[in-house]
Formats: C-alpha cells, sequence, structure tokens
C-alpha cells in the first residue's frame, strides 16, 4: 500500500452542514432553528437537566434517603446455635426465644447457615437460607415454614 492508495473509511468523514443557502438546502432562512423561541435566538443553548423553567427533577426529588416503613427485620439463628437442643426436638420460635438463642423474635426468625448441626431436630421458623435448609436435612431434620 502506498500513500497515494490510503482511503478514509466509509463514513469516516462527514461533509459539514451548510446553513442559511436558501430553501433548497433543506436549511435556508431559519437555518433548521425554527421561528422565535429560546432555541432560535445565538448564543443559546441550555444546560443539561434544564426543562425550560418548570422545576427540575433533580430538584423536585427529596434530597436524603428514605426509610422504608413497611421493612421487614428477622431475627438471625445460625445452625451452631441449634446444637444446644436436644436430639428430636420440635425447635419453635417460642423455645428459641425461652432458651435465649435469639433475644428478641421481631418480624420472625430466619435460620441461616453457619457452622454446623449435628442433631435431629424439626425446625420451624418463618425463613429458612438455602444451606440451612439442606443441613438441617442433612442431618435427618426436617423444616418447616412458619
Amino acid at each position: 500500500m502506498k500513500l497515494h492508495e490510503l482511503k478514509a473509511a466509509k463514513g469516516a468523514r462527514k461533509e459539514r452542514n451548510r446553513v442559511g443557502r436558501g430553501m433548497a438546502s433543506g436549511n435556508g432562512k431559519t437555518s433548521g432553528r425554527g421561528h422565535k423561541g429560546q432555541g432560535q435566538r445565538s448564543g443559546s443553548k441550555t444546560r443539561p437537566g434544564f426543562e425550560g423553567g418548570q422545576m427540575p427533577l433533580f430538584q423536585r426529588l427529596p434530597k436524603r434517603g428514605f426509610t422504608n416503613v413497611h421493612r421487614k427485620e428477622f431475627a438471625i439463628i445460625n445452625l451452631d446455635a441449634l446444637n444446644r437442643f436436644e436430639e428430636g426436638t420440635e425447635v419453635t420460635p417460642e423455645l428459641m426465644l425461652e432458651s435465649g438463642a435469639v433475644s428478641n423474635q421481631k418480624s420472625g426468625i430466619k435460620v441461616l447457615g453457619k457452622g454446623s448441626i449435628d442433631k435431629k431436630l424439626t425446625v420451624k421458623a418463618h425463613k429458612f437460607s438455602a444451606s440451612a435448609k439442606e443441613a438441617i436435612e442433612a442431618a435427618g431434620g426436617q423444616t418447616e415454614v412458619i
């Protein structure tokens, strides 16, 4: 390839639009700016987010986070904490509260899979993580969602 054989890639060069060169050009008279108004004036440029004088969206939104009043917070209990119960026990939220495994029931109890369980228990709770459910059933126990 020689210098005289070089060619610009297709679409690499775009001819500039010559405005105000007669009606046939498609951009004559008002030069594509329309009639009157802010955009027609020379030097006119609005900042990003400008909504024509209406209160912009970023100013209408609250400037802070918010607290979800319907949020449910669960008391969590890990698998290793369930080992304190005797083999074959039916572990209910009331029993967990009594024994001190959880201090406050909150919106419910969720069993998480940290640690290991080596007893056959029937665990009743509001939620179970997948790993906790798997471990309880592997130890020969049962899970029951309340």
